[in-house]
């Protein structure tokens, strides 16, 4: 079975669906999307690893497993997700040690949290891209296709009820972008890495 290479086009969230967030998959070669439901502190790991300004004082789990691989020369050259059963995504961490090849079984979330630590590549089987992936359509202004987004989002999370979130996501709408950076450092200095990255999220739109 071929190989489909996939980038992260981002984490969104459905303030209709409990708050429960998705981690959106991008084909490279192609416009299919791959939506994979995740738990919040999943979506805030990989969430920091995507945002650079963001540094936590004290390392995260996915960081202490980077460190203890550095320090014992373990490097994750590979992400696959290899199989989807009743929803679930299955997925495979590639690690090489010594010129020696392992292959280790993880949730997809800690896979990928991983991978953007060690910069590896994320694939799928063309297979399970045809039968979970989806189409955005092209064209059109940024506010349509973010409004596209939310839509799909509601509509795909409607039938999953995997590590679904059950909280409010507030809205820094009213925030000036002073306040709103003062708000982040002051959450990353209180390691609420989840509220950081809401007000992250308010920070880049504006931007």
């Amino acid at each position: 079975m071929s190989l489909v290479r996939l980038n992260i086009k981002g984490i969104s969230y459905s303030q209709t669906q409990n708050g429960a967030y998705a981690l959106i998959l991008s084909e490279v070669d192609g416009n299919r999307k791959l939506p994979i439901v995740i738990g919040a502190f999943e979506a805030q790991s990989i969430a920091i690893a995507l945002e650079k300004e963001i540094m936590p004082p004290r390392p995260l789990t996915h960081d202490l497993f980077k460190n203890f691989s550095d320090r014992f020369e373990i490097v994750i050259t590979q992400v696959i997700i290899h199989k989807l059963v009743d929803g679930v995504f299955y997925s495979s961490i590639i690690c090489e040690r010594d010129g020696i090849e392992e292959i280790v079984d993880a949730r997809t979330s800690d896979a990928i949290a991983l991978a953007l630590r060690f910069k590896a590549p994320i694939f799928t089987y063309k297979n399970i891209l045809d039968s979970a992936g989806i189409f955005l359509k092209s064209g059109g202004k940024k506010e349509d296709k973010e409004d596209l987004d939310e839509s799909l989002l509601d509509e795909f999370l409607s039938g999953e009820n995997p590590e679904a979130i059950n909280k409010e996501v507030q809205d820094y709408k009213n925030q000036t972008l002073k306040e709103l950076r003062d708000m982040l450092d002051a959450a990353v200095k209180n390691e609420d890495y989840e509220k950081a990255v809401q007000i992250r999220d308010e920070i880049s739109k504006r931007d």
